[in-house]
């Protein structure tokens, strides 16, 4: 092996080892990324290299300036460089980057998700096979097969048997109208008019009326001495000379119409900035949202972000602002979700999928989670909302919001409730929310599970 093959191979050893994706999400530095590229440093293997003995002129083993004498002081050399400042350039770092597309798959499976996005929006329509007919269209469009097939079908629902027919018109006693009857209710398809001609025709060609012609004392008599023949047999038998066509029967092949439609995604990411929120909160928050970010946008063909927080009031912030902003007001959740009802009406939930997270520490004022922030919940159309609770530790007796979302909505298949109290919970707390998604594939909104409509899935 050549140097290199040998230099190669250890490339690929050093990507192979690059962190663990979920160790990266849960304890990595997910700033050095950027919504369209993520950065994962890559865990170095030092690759090998020839290092030269040039030996200073004057002779194996002597000093600088040759032979030293006894009782010279020997000056102790510096530990840093021989040139510059010591320390003044920074170790190498290496990282494996990846677009959102190879970060939704590698996160897929790590995690088991299986999230299949749906298209929404028309962005084109095109024109496939001819295999649409209507009953309208250029000539040369005329589509013949169908056109025989129908010309043929009434030819065979109108056909019959004219010779066992006529064998009615033999039976002692009937008339014109006693055979039509008997042949109606043999279920043979034939006029009143035809049986009189067929009447007609029999006497002339006997010069006497057709009474005289009796061959069967009865119509019983005759269908137990004479079998029907079926149409399909006799035209087997003889073939056909023509078809009937009628013009109702026409059929023009048209192009299928094809809809190309967009997996778009629009995502509200939402948070609580009061004065609880401290850093560790902050940042759980983010480990929480980011990859899940990255995660959609490599999963949808076009995703858009909107940023709100809030704390008694709410408001529209940018990505930047959104992780680090704080203030010292309340809680107020329902105020973040008037906002979000605002801003998803510019993505209407027919053309766009919709996905709405929230985190906090599940403080709320009062009864604002039961008496408002529930029913909003419930009438913003959405693929799935999320509730993450951040609480470093554990708990906080009065943090009830993440329990009554949880009892209240819990079960209706678009409604996912995580806890984080530490960076080792996020995995577990994004494969809880998207895996959510993947389950309620086609579920009902929240509002119409919790009034019965619709089942909703359950999560793993």
């Amino acid at each position: 092996m050549g140097l290199t093959e040998d230099r190669e191979r250890f490339r690929e050893v050093g990507e192979k080892r690059r962190e663990d994706l979920a160790e990266f999400i849960s304890h990595g530095d997910l700033g050095g990324s950027d919504p369209d590229r993520v950065r994962i440093p890559v865990k170095i293997v030092d690759l090998p290299e020839f290092k030269y003995d040039r030996r200073e002129a004057g002779g194996v083993g002597q000093g600088e300036s040759g032979q030293p004498q006894p009782g010279q002081p020997v000056e102790p050399k510096s530990d840093g460089d021989e040139e510059g400042d010591p320390g003044e350039e920074g170790g190498e770092h290496e990282y494996y980057e990846m677009d959102p597309e190879e970060f939704a798959r590698e996160l897929d499976e790590e995690l088991g998700l299986d999230l299949e996005p749906k298209g929404k929006r028309v962005v084109e329509e095109m024109e496939g096979d001819y295999t649409d007919t209507a009953r309208a269209g250029p000539r040369g469009t005329l589509d013949v097969d169908e056109f025989f097939k129908r010309g043929l079908k009434r030819h065979l629902a109108t056909d019959f048997d004219e010779d066992y027919v006529r064998e009615g018109l033999h039976v002692a006693g009937a008339d014109v109208d006693d055979v039509f009857a008997w042949a109606r209710n043999q279920g043979i398809p034939v006029s009143r008019a035809w049986i009189a001609d067929a009447a007609a025709t029999a006497a002339d060609e006997h010069g006497e009326p057709v009474e005289a012609l009796d061959r069967w004392v009865s119509f019983d008599a005759l269908d137990e001495d004479i079998d029907r023949e079926p149409a399909t047999h006799r035209i087997r038998r003889e073939g056909l000379d023509s078809v009937p066509f009628r013009r109702e029967d026409e059929r023009f092949r048209h192009p299928e119409v094809i809809e190309k439609r967009e997996r778009n995604v629009v995502v509200v990411n939402v948070r609580d900035v009061s004065g609880s929120m401290r850093e560790t909160k902050r940042e759980l928050v983010e480990r929480v949202f980011t990859p899940m970010d990255w995660y959609l946008t490599g999963k949808y063909d076009a995703a858009e972000f909107r940023y709100v927080v809030h704390d008694a009031e709410a408001w529209e912030v940018d990505r930047g602002e959104f992780f680090g902003i704080q203030s010292g007001g309340g809680t107020r959740i329902s105020s973040a979700y008037e906002l979000v009802a605002e801003i998803l009406e510019e993505y209407p939930y027919s053309e766009w999928n919709r996905y709405v997270f929230a985190a906090g520490d599940s403080e709320n004022a009062g009864s604002d989670t039961t008496e408002s922030v529930m029913p909003l919940m419930e009438s913003i159309d959405a693929n799935l909302h999320a509730y993450v609770e951040t609480q470093p530790g554990g708990a906080a007796p009065n943090a009830r919001h993440a329990d009554e979302v949880e009892e209240a909505l819990g079960n209706t298949g678009n409604i996912a409730v995580a806890r984080v109290s530490e960076p080792g919970d996020v995995t577990d707390a994004i494969y809880e929310i998207l895996s959510t998604e993947a389950e309620g594939d086609g579920a009902a909104t929240a509002g119409e599970a919790a009034s019965g409509l619709t089942d909703g899935g359950e999560r793993r």
